[in-house]
C-alpha cells in the first residue's frame, strides 16, 4: 500500500465516481481503475463495488476510509514539516559557546540570524570550553565555539580570530593609565580568576608558570561578570580574553594590554568532522563565519 494508491482510493470514496475522481487526480479512468485494483490485490480483498450505475464502499472499504484520511494527513504534514525545515521557515539548532564569546560576540551574530530566519529557534549553552568540546563530540549540540582543540581528528575547526589576553584592573589603579602591563606587575596585586576547569584559567596557569611560578589566586568565580564587578570594586586584578574588553568596561573595570609573556590562542567554530549539519545549523554556521569576518578582530 502506497501514497498513490491511498490518494486514488480516497478520491473515489469521496466522489463515488471514477470519472470525477479521475478528473480530480488528473488521471484517466483506466489508470485509476488499475491503481485501485492494485491496492485491493495488495490488501487481499475488494474495497469498492462497481456497477454500471454507481460505486459504493465494501465494509472493508468503510474501515479503510478514516484510516486512509489520517495516513494521508500525517504524510502531508510530514512533508510540509520537512519542507519548512529545509527552507528554514521553521526549525531548531543548538550551539555551545564558552562564556567569553557567548556574552560578547554571539548576541550580535544571533541578531543577524534572527533577522534572516525568524522562525528558527536557537538554544545557546553557555558553558566552559571543556564542556563545549564534550557537547559537540557527543552530539548534544551541532555547533560549538571555543579555543582551538590541541589535537582532535574527530572535530572540524574553523578559526575566527587570534585572541590575546589583557589585564583587567580597577579604574582607579595606577596600572589603568599604562599603555601596557607586564605579568610581573599584575601579579603583585590580588588575582581574581575563573574557577577550574575553565580553559581560560588553565591556559593562564600554564603560560605564566615557567616565568612566574604557580598562579596565586585570591578570589575565584564561575562568571566573568562577577570577576569584572570584583575588579571594578577594587578587590584585585584579573586577565581575560580581549573579546571581553567591552564587557569588562561596562562592569566598571579597565583593560590594559599584557606582556611578559603575551598569551594568545585561536578561537573558532567546531563541529564533528563526519557529521552532516541540519539546514538550520548550516545557516547559523554561515552567519557566525560572516559575522566573525565583519568584526575583523
Amino acid at each position: 500500500m502506497n501514497v498513490k494508491q491511498l490518494r486514488a482510493f480516497l478520491a473515489v470514496a469521496q466522489y463515488l465516481s471514477f470519472a470525477q475522481a479521475g478528473e480530480r487526480l488528473h488521471v484517466s479512468q483506466p489508470a485509476l481503475s488499475l491503481t485501485i485494483k492494485s491496492l485491493e490485490e495488495d490488501l487481499g480483498g475488494q474495497l469498492l463495488t462497481r456497477t454500471t450505475r454507481n460505486v459504493s464502499l465494501t465494509p472493508e472499504g468503510e474501515t479503510l476510509l478514516p484510516l486512509a484520511r489520517q495516513l494521508l494527513a500525517d504524510w502531508d504534514n510530514t512533508e510540509e514539516l520537512l519542507r519548512q525545515r529545509f527552507t528554514l521557515q521553521m526549525g531548531r539548532v543548538s550551539i555551545a559557546a564558552m562564556p567569553s564569546f557567548a556574552g560578547n560576540l554571539l548576541p550580535g551574530a544571533l541578531k543577524t540570524f534572527r533577522g534572516r530566519y525568524p522562525r528558527v529557534n536557537v538554544a545557546v549553552h553557555d558553558v566552559v570550553n571543556e564542556q563545549v568540546l564534550e557537547m559537540v563530540r557527543h552530539r548534544r549540540v551541532e555547533l560549538g565555539i571555543g579555543f582551538e582543540p590541541e589535537s582532535s581528528n574527530a572535530l572540524s575547526f574553523t578559526p575566527f580570530y587570534m585572541d590575546q589576553f589583557v589585564a583587567v584592573v580597577c579604574a582607579e589603579s595606577p596600572l589603568a593609565g599604562r599603555t601596557e602591563v607586564s605579568w610581573a606587575e599584575l601579579l603583585q596585586e590580588d588575582f581574581i580568576a575563573l574557577q577550574r576547569p575553565s580553559a581560560v584559567r588553565l591556559l593562564l596557569e600554564h603560560a605564566i608558570e615557567s616565568q612566574h611560578g604557580k598562579l596565586s589566586v585570591a578570589f575565584e568565580s564561575h562568571q566573568l561578570s562577577t570577576i569584572g564587578r570584583m575588579v571594578a570594586n577594587g578587590l584585585g586584578v584579573s586577565a581575560v580574553p580581549s573579546l571581553c574588553i567591552a564587557q569588562m568596561q561596562e562592569l566598571g573595570a579597565h583593560c590594559v594590554p599584557l606582556t611578559g609573556p603575551r598569551i594568545e590562542r585561536r578561537i573558532g567554530l567546531m563541529m564533528l568532522a563526519d557529521h552532516k549539519l541540519s539546514a538550520a545549523a548550516q545557516a547559523l554556521r554561515e552567519v557566525l563565519i560572516e559575522h566573525a569576518r565583519e568584526q575583523r578582530i
